[in-house]
């Protein structure tokens, strides 16, 4: 945790001091229309916009999560809805509702630490400016190209002679192929060489391949969109990085996912639990584990079915993910922001929000009908109690 907490708070002064660099400052004296901001413990950056009085756009990769949730007031239902990084189907057992409340609880930690440090920075750099408040438009695989461009001629043609279905692999543009062991290379050209698919391996050093073989074709960059979208393209082995897999579901490709950091390992195990591949742990990968992965999807229809049925709801939409852009940027400028779409509890404050005032009310009612009732009960008791021991003295006299 400490680690974490270090390494976050120098992102975040470093973010800080870019802001302060009188070279970025001459982005004031330009006139714009619109700021769109990349999201990643950042908030703080929003004063750009106010400053330049412009309406904002934020961005993000990721699932929603409690520091995008503190953004849009959306209410965080920690019982059933699963955090970025809890794994767990839905409804979650005891032990997963668990989990996911003590993560939530940490992510709520760091929220609040983080605020504090981005509030002084907003207001040392911002100057009586306030805050910009967000709503959420959902535009899901905007990286994915209506219609796919022609191929590369020799991609094309290898493709075209997949008569057995071809295979690609790609470990993304944050991952060479070349950083992964030697040993664990070795393992994967193994398998790959031996089967009857061609392959199509996405890597870099072309001077330095894995080894030679009829069926492997290898690339330092691949158009990953158009051979995804290619009738041939049989299977995905993959980094499970977010924009991997969901170019990879919109063309109903299943896949063999080879996580590695961040929201990889969650998002292989969720493409996993909804049936479109399987997940291995590529540090310790074998030939047999990764060669029974490889075949498990490629022979049991179940993932390409699963997949492809997913791909046929992700398309039914009433526009395109590049129509929904264009139209919410258009929208939000031409409103200058959009406050209307805005949750109103973004404007309420914590004890408003989460109804303490009323709870404190109820509460001091109960308390003092309580305290009511006592005294009630106790002055019938004394009076009961004052008439009984009345008869019983005459009696005795």
């Amino acid at each position: 945790m400490y680690l974490l907490l270090n390494g976050l708070d120098v992102m975040v002064t470093s973010q800080a001091d870019l802001l302060k660099d009188p070279r970025f400052q001459r982005v004031f004296q330009t006139k714009f229309d619109l700021m769109i901001l990349g999201s990643f413990f950042n908030d703080f950056k929003l004063g750009v916009a106010g400053k330049l009085k412009v309406p904002v756009i934020v961005d993000w990769m990721m699932l929603s999560n409690t520091m995008i949730d503190e953004f849009v007031a959306n209410p965080s239902e920690v019982s059933y809805v699963p955090n970025e990084s809890t794994f767990a189907t839905t409804p979650m057992s005891f032990f997963k509702r668990a989990e996911n409340l003590v993560k939530h609880v940490i992510l709520k930690y760091l929220t609040i630490r983080f605020n504090y440090k981005f509030d002084r920075i907003y207001n040392e750099i911002f100057t009586d400016k306030d805050m910009p408040t967000l709503t959420i438009i959902e535009v899901g695989g905007i990286q994915v190209k209506e219609q796919p461009d022609p191929l590369p001629q020799d991609i094309a043609q290898f493709l075209e002679n997949s008569s057995q279905g071809a295979i690609f692999l790609s470990f993304g543009s944050n991952i060479k192929s070349y950083m992964v062991k030697p040993e664990i290379v070795g393992i994967m050209f193994k398998v790959l060489s031996g089967l009857k698919q061609n392959v199509i391996w996405k890597w870099e050093d072309l001077e330095n391949t894995p080894g030679n073989a009829s069926n492997i074709f290898y690339k330092d960059w691949l158009p990953q969109d158009d051979i995804l979208a290619h009738p041939n393209t049989k299977l995905f082995v993959t980094h499970a990085g977010k924009g991997s897999i969901t170019v990879s579901q919109y063309h109903g490709v299943p896949m063999v996912a080879l996580p590695i950091f961040g929201d990889q390992p969650l998002n292989a195990a969720l493409m996993v639990n909804s049936g479109y591949g399987v997940t291995l742990d590529l540090q310790t990968i074998t030939e047999a584990t990764f060669r029974e992965a490889i075949n498990e999807v490629l022979q049991n229809d179940k993932y390409t079915q699963a997949v492809r049925k997913f791909s046929g709801l992700y398309r039914d939409r009433p526009l395109t993910p590049k129509q929904s852009v264009l139209f919410w940027v258009d929208y939000v400028l031409r409103h200058r922001g959009a406050p209307n779409l805005q949750s109103p509890a973004v404007h309420m404050g914590f004890v408003q929000l989460h109804n303490l005032d009323i709870y404190a009310l109820v509460l001091a009612i109960l308390i003092f009908l309580v305290f009511l009732t006592q005294l009630a009960v106790k002055s019938l008791l004394v009076k009961l109690l004052g008439k009984a021991k009345v008869p019983a003295r005459k009696k005795k006299q």
